[in-house]
């Protein structure tokens, strides 16, 4: 289904060697706001350096493709060490294509990451990816993403009881 994760996680620091391997995750294309930062923030969230360290001694390719512009991106990106595709139009698949075919990875062993449905899980299912659907680390209190909140749970329920444990 379009709309609906393949995977649904907690956060992108549940992801660790024996999650990547059950799933046949080789790559991750990852947003950036509410999965590695909070939204407009230009620090990473607690635990997301160390995670991309652990990332990287395994091998993972990671490339961050974000919505937002460069002005945005940039900073951060370089901050946590990884190549970017900013203004990357999720949920059409140019962004993701970009950041699949810089990596040279199988688009059937890359997840894409990310904390909106009609954005990074749309997208990522459009271009035949795994899609990893995260919890933000916040929830932002502007009435814009409250409303795309409430959108969301029309398509798909966030249970979190059924949120898949380590």
């Amino acid at each position: 289904m379009l709309f609906k994760p393949k995977i649904w996680i907690n956060s992108v620091l549940d992801i660790d060697r024996d999650f990547l391997e059950k799933h046949g995750i080789k790559a991750l294309v990852l947003d950036l706001d509410n999965t590695l930062s909070m939204h407009g923030n230009q620090e990473p969230e607690k635990g997301v350096i160390k995670w991309l360290d652990d990332m990287r001694s395994l091998g993972v390719k990671m490339t961050v493709v974000s919505n937002n512009t460069s002005k945005r991106v940039t900073p951060l990106a370089n901050k946590l060490g990884l190549p970017f595709c900013a203004n990357g139009c999720k949920p059409l698949t140019f962004g993701i294509s970009r950041a699949i075919r810089q990596m040279n990875v199988d688009k059937r062993s890359t997840a894409v990451v990310g904390d909106q449905i009609f954005t990074d899980v749309v997208g990522g299912n459009l271009k035949g990816a795994i899609t990893i659907l995260v919890e933000p680390f916040h929830l932002e209190k502007t009435w814009t993403f409250r409303l795309k909140r409430r959108a969301e749970s029309l398509f798909f329920k966030r249970d979190y009881s059924k949120l898949e444990r380590k």
